[in-house]
């Protein structure tokens, strides 16, 4: 006899589906499980086997063969569990078996048949949407990220036996239903701008930066407040839509960090160690996992001591700010991952902190130079702003009233982002930082003042052809904070001022 039952599984972050074809026939007992498993899911016919035992069910005494369709893809983890253990309950006639085509069936058994939560919850609810399948059914701890898709009827389960239960018609299950409130409802934190005291040139470039989702690197003493800037910079980032939520939740549930969240409606914040390997920034592994740089898809990357990192993990940055995107390759098969971040980057002045605590810096420019040469200069290129951060003052610290709040710098960097998105419409690009070649010979025009101070900045401060486009988009992007159709020369002053490092 066999049995056909629809299920799921991930490649990257997207989801595609698997056929999960059950042979039951005469002959000496055996349970083989074939089609590329992995570990995991070779292990599912024990979990399988002890869940209908206590569950009341018979275990078939037969050569049981399953198949996972397509055989040629490698299949990794515990959701199919719940689709093998209900095409042995159809052979038993416990549950239709037309009705196993209707649906998506993922969920991991316990060995008494509850249901846990898998990797994947809101991928595979946009997969039963594409296929156009009656819905899905999966455990019940995955069904608030599943219910973001409005398009999938989901069924959260927490058992086996209320699977029978469904599929059998004995009792009415309806599908979950949760508000968009409900799922994406998440608290803004408590982080604010106007807790920064002091700084205002370091807070008018994180603006900037904000409002055409520009890349930045902070220079400063120790205590000069770089990493308390930086913490605070997605909550002057516009709101994230909901396509932008979609996007960032499916990375995350791909990669099983969403915990308790039903969605991150917030935009990331990822800030990893120094001593982080290429292949935890970038992403990879034997079964190739989202690295940091997705994981701050939408949102901020923070990379405090940036000259710290490894060369090899600083190069690997260079793609995936240009892109984009990181494609990782290894045995197991090739993927593409999203990971449009903004790159917040601090660093000391010198590899000598304790020159730079007092409220002077006493590096000498050798000293600068020999720190700063640990970064390649086409890294540093794809940096747009490069500020200096200074010592707090006294009189900052104790004196000077609350700064300005994060709500009002958001409604700017929000307008300017909105003149953006006009610009560019029905293309896809969607701040100043994506701008390309040619769209910054249409969008960046220069009047003979602008002209003559970016020939003099070019030849004074030798700028790379890539620094010329960079200086260009961040001029744009000064000028659109301002409203200003064309790029002013005090536009263009101010971006080329952002450029510190190419003194060195």
């Amino acid at each position: 006899m066999l049995i056909r039952i629809n299920s799921a599984s991930l490649h990257g972050i997207d989801a595609y589906q698997v056929e999960v074809e059950v042979d039951i026939s005469p002959g000496l007992p055996a349970f083989v499980i074939v089609g590329l498993p992995d570990a995991a899911v070779r292990e599912s016919k024990e979990r399988v086997r002890a869940a209908l035992r206590n569950c009341g069910f018979e275990f078939p005494a037969k050569k049981i063969i399953i198949n996972l369709a397509p055989a040629s893809r490698k299949k990794e983890g515990s959701a199919f569990d719940l689709p093998i253990a209900l095409g042995l309950l159809a052979f038993l006639g416990m549950v239709p078996a037309e009705k196993l085509g209707q649906f998506i069936f993922v969920g991991e058994l316990t060995l008494e048949g509850s249901l846990k939560a898998v990797r994947g919850g809101l991928p595979f609810s946009l997969l039963a949407s594409r296929k156009k399948l009656s819905g899905l059914v999966l455990p019940g701890r995955n069904a608030r990220e599943a219910c973001l898709v409005r398009e999938t009827a989901v069924f959260a389960v927490n058992h086996l036996l209320e699977v029978v239960k469904l599929l059998s018609g004995r009792e009415e299950v309806k599908a979950c239903y949760f508000s968009l409130e409900e799922l994406i409802g998440e608290s803004c934190g408590e982080l604010d701008f106007s807790e920064v005291r002091g700084q205002q040139q370091v807070k008018r470039a994180l603006e900037v930066a904000a409002a055409g989702g520009h890349n930045l690197l902070m220079i400063g003493p120790p205590g000069s407040g770089k990493t308390m800037l930086a913490r605070r910079l997605p909550t002057i980032l516009p709101e994230m839509t909901f396509e932008e939520i979609i996007e960032v939740t499916q990375i995350y549930s791909a990669a099983g960090l969403l915990g308790e969240r039903a969605a991150i409606s917030q935009r990331p914040f990822r800030a990893p160690h120094h001593t982080i390997t290429d292949t935890g920034l970038i992403g990879g592994g034997n079964y190739p996992r989202p690295g940091e740089v997705s994981l701050a898809h939408r949102g901020v990357l923070f990379m405090d001591e940036f000259p710290e990192f490894s060369r090899q993990a600083l190069e690997s940055l260079r793609q995936p700010l240009e892109d984009g995107w990181v494609t990782i390759s290894r045995v197991a098969g090739s993927l593409s991952y999203p990971c449009a971040f903004m790159l917040v980057a601090a660093m000391n002045p010198c590899a000598d902190v304790f020159l730079g605590s007092g409220p002077e810096v006493n590096c000498t420019d050798l000293e600068r130079r020999k720190y700063y040469s640990r970064l390649s200069r086409p890294l540093l290129d794809r940096v747009d702003i490069q500020v200096e951060v200074p010592a707090v003052k006294y009189q900052d610290i104790i004196g000077r009233p609350p700064g300005e709040p994060s709500a009002d710098i958001r409604r700017r960097v929000s307008a300017a982002r909105m003149i953006q998105l006009q610009r560019f419409r029905g293309r896809k690009i969607f701040s100043n930082a994506g701008l390309t070649s040619r769209d910054i010979r249409q969008c960046c025009a220069l009047d003979h003042e602008a002209s003559r101070l970016m020939e003099t900045a070019m030849k004074r401060f030798r700028f790379s052809a890539r620094a010329y486009d960079r200086i260009l988009k961040v001029a744009r992007t000064v000028a659109d904070l301002a409203g200003e159709e064309r790029i002013s020369a005090a536009a263009l002053a101010e971006a080329i001022q952002y450029r510190m490092l190419d003194r060195f």
